[in-house]
């Protein structure tokens, strides 16, 4: 399988330090695995949680101490996920992401549960992230839904306003954006709730800014995004 860029894997906004969590411990557990020894991690939870983001911090953690990290949607190698695994083995850390993606294919379970096994001989790490627990999926195999059993289970809830508006925050404030909280009340009220709505909001509103050299007042955001 081709390599994904660097830039694409490991985006800015996708670190450790810019996840926003109401649950204590979280980053913590993600950043000892990302280390050597680390425990084997199932995270889960709905659409726009975060998994993707700490899968991908993950993985920039542990490059970042040397370690060898990959990253898979699984939903992107439906149907040949044996080759793709097989392409991956030898990194230190494998990060696994959309199980629900593969749910009922038989070859591609199997061929988990065949990588599983190799990856835990060899003392590679894995991630993964789901947005149910292992029984919920609609895994065909049970052998590979008890090993999933086994990793340490994350649950991740969706951020209430509070937290919705820090990562607002802090994505405005790395983009050099001035966000006022007048601005960020009215979007938290008129737009997708949804983290990735929003930050995608976000991004449209910080490309429309630097075109009219506005700053990111409540006039402003209702001229870009009045017709929505």
């Amino acid at each position: 399988m081709p390599q994904l860029p660097l830039a694409l894997r490991y985006p800015p906004d996708q670190r450790l330090d810019t996840y926003v969590t109401a649950e204590p411990g979280v980053t913590a557990l993600v950043q000892a695995a990302a280390t050597e020894g680390g425990d084997w991690l199932y995270l889960s939870g709905p659409p726009g949680v975060g998994k993707t983001h700490l899968l991908l911090a993950a993985c920039a953690a542990a490059e970042g101490v040397g370690r060898r990290a990959a990253y898979l949607p699984l939903g992107a190698a439906a149907g040949r996920l044996r080759e793709a695994l097989q392409a991956l083995e030898g990194n230190d850390l494998l990060a696994l992401d959309g199980l629900e993606r593969i749910a009922g294919n038989r070859d591609d379970e199997v061929a988990l549960f065949d990588a599983h096994n190799r990856a835990r001989a060899a003392g590679t790490t894995v991630l993964y992230a789901a947005q149910g627990h292992p029984d919920a999926l609609g895994l065909a195999l049970p052998d590979l839904r008890s090993r999933l059993q086994q990793c340490t289970r994350l649950v991740l809830a969706p951020l209430d306003d509070t937290g919705r508006r820090e990562v607002l925050r802090q994505r405005a404030q790395r983009r050099g954006l001035v966000l006022e909280e007048a601005a960020l009340d009215w979007l938290l009220k008129r737009v997708d709730r949804d983290l990735v709505g929003l930050t995608g909001v976000l991004d449209r509103l910080d490309r429309a800014s630097l075109a009219a050299q506005r700053r990111l007042t409540v006039p402003f955001l209702r001229q870009v995004l009045g017709a929505d």
